[in-house]
């Protein structure tokens, strides 16, 4: 095979017998062991384990036991995710020799949707602090140039999709670690809302602000993904009982009526994007208001008081997780690492209480906004820049546009619309209402079937 397939479309040959899974995963392994030595997009390979997968599945389907759109599918895990009796490090010499017992609620549902493992991929260091050389595996690139970041933390996940070495990955986003990723690759990715995908097995990271998604190519693959990992998980205490639909089904509805809100201070005031972002931006609103959806303006609370408490909370968290470890064997974290989690055990109780009070007082204000709107517009981040070492005094002097939808728990979507002068993805940022990740993946995938840029792949790289 030598087509790049999406899962939808890899999906319907398999179920009619035209491809088999075993064709589908040494396609994979070929470009696996053909780029990866660039890209660093995978830290633990299962080549074999994933022939053997890919085999069973293909005697499954022959017998007539088709279990659905993710059985023989190639799909990668976050080197966070817990895999029984395989290595999940989470980039980090501490974890040099981890090998869990069992495997995580991710795992799991795609195990059972017969997926097929192909490994599982760079991380930035417990998902925070990176890019990072001092680590156990060196940091993953970008595939539409090697020179360029593929942002973090699920770095490696992105860069894998992106690049065609699996068609699905499951990732984490604390304050951006899905959609950051996404963006700079040129995919699609989705933070669902808090308590829609079980967290069971993937290691912490900001407790009350972790969530796990998927990314692929488009969003249609997304939706097929969620309607796997969504629903409740009794063993994750924030699992959410309410009732998942179809999130599939949903995609081809009109988007007529529809109602966007976009909050223009953040993007023009307080943080402003450059001129050519902008301009990518303005033109999918455009392409937008042709399906029939309108635009207005809204207004958030500041972008800083989003970033400045869920810095606070994630830093207090994740310093709890890591103190012991850190007092005992600094040696075996890396430099980023160190520095941006040595500052919470900083952090007296009192200010991390009231950051918690002032996220609730942050999250009703989206919450308000989205009964005045049916979804968000904005930027999801730059184009990618360099890939280079960054200081950990970064995280604190650094705005983005994707921390404050962990903060409120809203689902979020990141899909490319276009391309800047480089080379390098531009991507835009959807936002719904609470547990209606089903909008913005109508949205997007509207979007991208009026536009032409899920024809593109990276090749400058490749």
């Amino acid at each position: 095979m030598t087509a790049i397939l999406t899962i939808a479309q890899a999906a319907a040959l398999i179920e009619k017998r035209a491809v088999s899974p075993v064709e589908l995963t040494e396609a994979a392994i070929a470009r696996i062991e053909q780029y990866d030595g660039v890209l660093h997009s995978f830290v633990t390979p299962t080549l074999e384990r994933a022939r053997r997968e890919a085999a069973t599945a293909t005697a499954e389907i022959a017998a007539g036991h088709y279990r659905g759109p993710l059985h023989g599918i190639p799909y990668g895990l976050k080197d966070v995710f817990d895999t029984a009796g395989l290595l999940t490090a989470a980039q980090s010499r501490m974890l040099g020799d981890n090998v869990p017992a069992t495997d995580s609620h991710a795992q799991e549902r795609l195990q059972a949707a017969g997926a097929v493992l192909m490994g599982k991929h760079a991380t930035w260091e417990h998902a925070h602090g990176g890019p990072s050389w001092d680590v156990l595996f060196p940091p993953a690139r970008n595939p539409w140039n090697p020179e360029h970041s593929p942002a973090g933390s699920s770095s490696g996940s992105a860069a894998a999709v992106a690049a065609g070495l699996c068609m699905l990955a499951i990732g984490t986003d604390t304050g951006g670690s899905i959609r950051g990723p996404a963006a700079a690759c040129g995919i699609a990715g989705i933070k669902p809302s808090f308590g829609r995908v079980s967290r069971r097995g993937a290691m912490p990271n900001s407790p009350s602000q972790d969530h796990v998604g998927p990314l692929a190519w488009c969003v249609e693959d997304l939706a097929i993904a969620l309607n796997a990992l969504a629903g409740h998980d009794p063993l994750d205490p924030a699992s959410s009982r309410l009732p998942v639909p179809d999130y599939r089904a949903g995609l081809d509805g009109s988007i007529k009526g529809l109602r966007i809100g976009v909050p223009y201070a953040w993007f023009t005031e307080e943080s402003p994007v450059n001129d050519e972002t902008l301009a990518a931006f303005e033109a999918a609103l455009k392409v937008l208001r042709a399906l029939g959806a309108s635009v207005v303006t809204v207004r958030l609370p500041p972008l800083v008081d989003f970033e400045d408490t869920k810095k606070i909370l994630a830093l207090c968290e994740l310093f709890s997780l890591h103190g012991s470890g850190l007092r005992e064997r600094p040696e075996l974290y890396g430099a980023n690492f160190r520095g941006r989690v040595l500052a919470g055990g900083l952090v007296p109780a009192e200010d991390y209480l009231r950051a918690q009070r002032v996220r609730t007082t942050l999250a009703a204000a989206v919450q308000t906004v989205l009964t005045e709107v049916d979804l968000l517009a904005l930027p999801t981040a730059e184009p990618a820049g360099k890939l280079t070492p960054v200081p950990a005094s970064s995280l604190f002097t650094k705005l983005a546009f994707n921390a404050a939808f962990s903060v409120s728990g809203n689902p979020a979507l990141a899909l490319c619309n276009g391309f800047a002068a480089n080379g390098l993805p531009f991507s835009l940022q959807l936002v719904g209402r609470l547990f209606d990740e089903a909008t913005i993946l109508r949205v997007g995938h509207r979007y991208e079937g009026a536009t032409p840029w899920r024809a593109r792949r990276p090749t400058a790289g490749l």
